[in-house]
């Protein structure tokens, strides 16, 4: 898709936003002007990824489910173009491999000057709670030496609640923090500065959401079910 499609899908997007939602939003001038930058947010519902992509002021490039450039007909259609328009990545859901190699890939989007984002719960909170976070952005941080901003979603469950496909007009805020710093180490560097330093990030996003703080990691309800 062209760079003037891209522009005219997130404005296009950003105006329905803010017109059905009227969202607050805060600290957007903690987003450098310039260069790569990580984005590490809280995550409580599917339109967490499309909220972010669309009212941030640079572009954030997101993994997402593979299973969305896959889909047939229209509705697959239309949904592979949002996807490419703003910049996501396909990934492999459960594919331990497959989520190496696309984090692997986003050190290369960043060091070419792109903003990606990465939620470090692994995925939606289903109950409202802060999880720990994996340790994927310590390693991002840790490996490119690029600042992380950390942003806090409050309200984006009440958009559209867990396991369900409609989307209510409900207000909701952003919050963006200031930039976090780690030292370039490169990939070879030990899993216990790793874990700091996620633990670091997941500090400030708790500042910012001012959630309930889980000290164990969330799972998909697949996971949990057996």
């Amino acid at each position: 898709m062209a760079i003037g499609e891209t522009g005219i899908v997130r404005t296009g997007v950003r105006t329905l936003i803010r017109l059905g939602a009227r969202p607050e939003t805060s600290g957007f001038d903690n987003i450098p002007a310039s260069g790569g930058f990580i984005v590490a947010s809280n995550h409580l519902s599917f339109l967490d990824s499309v909220i972010i992509q669309a009212l941030l002021p640079r572009q954030v490039r997101f993994f997402a489910k593979a299973d969305y450039w896959t889909q047939k007909g229209l509705k697959g259609k239309v949904m592979r173009g949002f996807f490419d328009s703003v910049g996501s990545i396909p990934v492999e859901r459960g594919d331990h491999s497959a989520s190496v190699t696309a984090l692997k890939q986003l050190v290369d989007f960043i060091e070419a000057g792109d903003g990606v984002g990465i939620y470090p719960e692994g995925t939606r909170s289903r109950d409202g709670r802060l999880y720990r976070g994996r340790t994927g952005v310590g390693w991002l941080a840790l490996t490119t030496g690029i600042p992380v901003i950390p942003v806090g979603l409050i309200g984006t469950d009440k958009l559209q609640p867990p396991g369900k496909r409609i989307v209510l007009p409900r207000k909701f805020e952003i919050r963006v923090g200031e930039p976090v710093q780690v030292e370039k180490l490169g990939p070879k560097h030990g899993m216990k500065l790793r874990r700091q330093t996620t633990d670091d990030i997941m500090e400030r996003i708790a500042e910012l959401t001012e959630q309930e703080r889980v000290d164990e990691y969330n799972k998909r309800p697949d996971e949990t079910a057996s």
